[in-house]
């Protein structure tokens, strides 16, 4: 059974600052959602490209059989002490050894209306 697929690709990584003077009450934030469907638990391996830098790659991550894995781009501990800044562009890639469902979402608080903006990368 086909439930997914094992490279996913995520281009338009970007935490946006809070507009300047702003009054909102709600965090600026990008949540990554992994689902393994899968009986058996799905190794992956992030990797991070930057505009200015070199790419920072095979951040491991487990899913458990059967799961979901929800993080947000500011989590380090998952990241592996990596920090995505606010207001830093970045493409995130994720491979797995099983097949996985990878979906990005961003919380945009730069504006006086929030935005919220979901969606599924690119998969091979």
């Amino acid at each position: 059974m086909m439930n997914g697929k094992k490279n996913w690709y995520i281009v338009d990584g970007y935490r946006p600052p809070l507009q300047s003077g702003g009054d909102s009450c709600y965090e600026g934030h990008e949540s990554f959602m992994v689902l393994n469907c899968n009986e058996v638990e799905a190794h992956v391996l992030i990797d991070v490209y930057f505009e200015d830098r070199d790419p920072v790659v095979g951040i491991p991550v487990t899913i458990p059989a059967k799961r979901i894995k929800a993080f947000r781009s500011d989590d380090v501990d998952i990241l592996n002490g990596l920090k995505l800044a606010v207001g830093q562009q970045y493409s995130i890639v994720f491979r797995s050894d099983v097949e996985i469902v990878v979906q990005y979402g961003r919380c945009d608080v730069a504006q006086a209306n929030l935005a919220y903006m979901a969606l599924m990368g690119y998969s091979e």
